[in-house]
């Protein structure tokens, strides 16, 4: 099994780059938003294809996994489901995806467009999951996962060989969480050389919850960013990257999580998921504060909602 090192996140970034966008950044300020002026750095992942980073990770396992006639399956709050339905779609492999109730209608929509078979299955992520599971041992499909799988892990840490590259003087860059592969596979490519904060809502605080027990635990899942930062606990694999380079996790409630949304949209005209403005909301709401002079980014890592209203 591949280890998740530099080297193999560079080694993955090629093998993907024909298939994603090299997302761009914004530099802004927080006067921008009516706070004190401090520079920062958006990263805007939420522009890239299927309007999520996942699909990096969809593509990495695609690519570099070999798929059976039975194709692939994916269990999914949302926006893992769209992109390994995206990525299916542009490599001809067949789909099946399996996502919860509380599944946004902007993303089962982009899953169907993409022409994935979509199953809903249970309220809750941990119950996609598990009929995903069933899935495969009926099939033989291969499972993609949303975050405890190398090669998800070695897709998403290529955004930060991008970051990295764009904006090579950062001294923190705060990071929304779920399952943990995002910052997972971030926190892997920096090591210590970055100030990597974790970021998750109060109502889903799994990576938090598995700093204080010393490994994975059952956390709550809920909140409003429910479909995309709530599984039941961090993975297995994140949690060993995480518990070495993360700096420290920082929790914001379901309110400061809507008022980055609405931030974003009127200093920016930039559109955010409520896990996509997640990780802005810790600095918007006060939860981390910046040291005089620190260089901060954020990653913007969603923008699948139907939230904004376009009108004359």
């Amino acid at each position: 099994m591949t280890e998740i090192t530099r080297e193999a996140i560079a080694a993955t970034e090629t093998a993907i780059r024909p298939f994603i966008r090299r997302t761009p950044l914004v530099v802004a300020d927080m006067s921008d938003f009516d706070h004190p002026p401090h520079a920062l750095t958006f990263k805007l992942e939420m522009l890239q294809h299927s309007g999520s980073f996942k699909v990096r990770g969809a593509f990495a396992n695609l690519l570099l996994r070999k798929a059976p006639a039975a194709g692939v399956v994916a269990a999914s709050g949302g926006n893992h489901g769209v992109a390994v339905a995206y990525a299916a779609h542009r490599l001809g492999v067949p789909a099946t995806i399996f996502v919860a109730e509380i599944t946004s209608p902007a993303k089962m929509e982009l899953i169907s467009r993409y022409g994935a078979r979509l199953v809903v299955a249970g309220s809750l992520y941990a119950d996609a999951l598990a009929a995903s599971e069933i899935h495969v041992a009926e099939t033989g499909a291969m499972p993609v996962h949303a975050f405890d799988q190398n090669e998800t892990l070695l897709g998403q840490g290529t955004v930060a060989l991008e970051l990295e590259q764009d904006a090579p003087d950062i001294d923190t860059l705060l990071v929304a969480v779920g399952g943990g592969g995002l910052i997972g596979g971030i926190s892997a490519w920096y090591g210590r050389r970055v100030r990597v904060v974790a970021v998750e809502p109060e109502a889903a605080p799994t990576l938090h919850d598995a700093f204080a027990a010393g490994r994975p635990v059952d956390a709550p899942a809920g909140g409003i960013a429910a479909d995309s930062l709530a599984p039941r606990r961090v993975g297995e694999l994140t949690f060993a990257i995480a518990r070495d380079n993360v700096a420290e996790v920082v929790l914001v409630t379901d309110d400061a999580i809507r008022q980055a949304q609405a931030a974003l949209w009127s200093g920016l005209r930039l559109v955010a998921e409520p896990g996509g403005a997640a990780a802005f909301a810790a600095l918007l709401s006060g939860r981390y504060r910046p040291s005089a002079g620190e260089r901060v980014a954020v990653l913007l890592c969603g923008a699948n909602t139907t939230a904004v209203k376009f009108e004359g």
